[in-house]
């Protein structure tokens, strides 16, 4: 990957799993304070403004039905919109990035999905499958970006 990289990580911090992206968020920023990294909650049409004024853009999220909680999946191509579900009332994180390449937005984009299981309820922290998922993507996108 060249040129400027922002990490975006998106997610319910109250849905358990779905925190995943979230908390390689927070690792990152302890271990990597250098990185250009944002929050992009739910997804949506709101990760559309994120994307502008970076070269590369790392979606970091949670998936549901790729596999075992707690797989890490890279995906450079985009993947079937079924592995991040849609939220009720917005986009989800595929459909965002194809308005985005709709409207010239979207650089070259890489998506790190964290398997987390069907949701399971409000809860907050993640099961020790999907953290260590976390450690695993953590590493992942390091690798990626120290590439550059």
């Amino acid at each position: 990957m060249k040129g400027r990289t922002r990490i975006i990580a998106c997610g319910n911090p109250l849905l358990g799993n779905d925190a995943a992206g979230l908390r390689v968020m927070a690792l990152l920023q302890e271990i990597r304070p250098d990185l250009d990294m944002v929050e992009g909650g739910l997804g949506g049409l709101g990760l559309i403004p994120l994307m502008e004024g970076a070269d590369r853009i790392i979606i970091v999220d949670a998936t549901q039905g790729m596999g075992a909680p707690g797989d890490v999946r890279i995906f450079r191509a985009l993947p079937p919109s079924r592995l991040f579900p849609l939220s009720l009332h917005d986009l989800g994180v595929v459909e965002a990035i194809q308005v985005a390449r709709e409207l010239g937005i979207a650089p070259e984009i890489v998506i790190v999905g964290i398997e987390g299981g069907a949701p399971g309820g409000y809860t907050i922290g993640l099961d020790p499958a999907v953290e260590g998922g976390v450690q695993e993507a953590c590493r992942r996108i390091i690798a990626m970006i120290d590439e550059e």
